[in-house]
């Protein structure tokens, strides 16, 4: 199981160029890639979001790039002569007009602005590919290696909170046939008291007693709570992405815990009913961050 949140770095050197890729995931239901790279890597884009994509499920995933080009080749330095002319020209008529004599030089003409630019040189493509290849494998190791930390111990936690609510489930299961005995010696208390010297009719007793039971029977949710806590548990168990499958689970056993709540006419089952509903608040909560 993996955390959906996550840092990771890795650093590249060859022939005199260091690139260094950082990846930040936070929570998204879909995989979200937002690359942030230099121009010259924009041949490199598809590779970043393959690689992704083979990495990560979902997720909102920001990529930095940091790149040093240090080789003879980096820098190009070009000279615009046009604006070069213009600077000769006026040195020369300044000079001619208050009689100055003329020291402009080319040490000068080249530190007037604008007259020299540098650029970076280029850099060949299938070296950048190469370079963005390792970098962003490493990366994503670097990221899964702490996603896989983080997503260990909300496992922890998730398996903690599912075992609480098959604790109240267990007792629910206990406190269910219970209910229907009790509801039948207060029914039939009740209308002892009422008809104090007539003869009960314990056959319209019964009758009472079996719609209640029918109406309180919590036996198909109690089923289905138990069959979902069991694939709950082989999901966490698994190695493929639990995020989505836990989610749909957590809706299903909301639903069978709501039903139980709303037969429920007993004071101590649904006490039983609102602690599952509690631990299972939780567990969406933590859900929300596993890919």
């Amino acid at each position: 199981m993996k955390s959906m949140t996550g840092y990771g770095k890795y650093s590249v050197a060859k022939h005199d160029r260091v690139l260094t890729i950082e990846l930040k995931t936070v929570n998204n239901r879909f995989l979200d890639v937002n690359p942030h790279m230099p121009k010259i890597f924009a041949c490199c884009e598809d590779i970043v979001r393959k690689t992704l994509k083979g990495e990560l499920s979902r997720g909102n995933v920001d990529v930095y790039f940091d790149y040093e080009n240090n080789s003879e080749k980096s820098k190009q330095v070009s000279i615009d002569y046009s604006l070069a002319d213009e600077y000769v020209r006026v040195a020369k008529e300044t000079a001619e007009r208050y009689g100055f004599n003329s020291d402009f030089n080319v040490t000068k003409l080249v530190s007037m602005p604008e007259v020299l630019s540098v650029k970076d040189g280029g850099d060949d493509e299938n070296a950048l590919k190469e370079l963005v290849e390792e970098c962003i494998k490493g990366a994503c190791e670097s990221l899964n290696a702490m996603r896989e930390k983080e997503g260990a111990t909300i496992k922890a936690d998730l398996k903690r909170l599912i075992d609480n609510i098959e604790a109240y489930l267990k007792k629910a299961i206990t406190r269910a046939p219970l209910v229907v005995e009790e509801y039948r010696n207060k029914i039939k208390t009740r209308i002892s008291e009422i008809l104090e010297n007539v003869e009960l009719d314990e056959a319209r007793l019964l009758n009472e007693v079996a719609f209640f039971a029918d109406k309180a029977d919590i036996n198909e949710e109690i089923q289905r709570l138990t069959s979902h806590i069991k694939q709950y548990n082989d999901i966490l168990e698994s190695s493929e992405p639990a995020g989505r499958k836990l989610d749909f689970l957590s809706q299903e056993i909301n639903r069978e815990i709501n039903t139980m709540g709303s037969k429920s006419n007993d004071k101590e089952l649904t006490s039983y009913v609102l602690a599952m509903k509690n631990e299972l608040e939780k567990i969406k909560e933590q859900i929300r961050n596993v890919e």
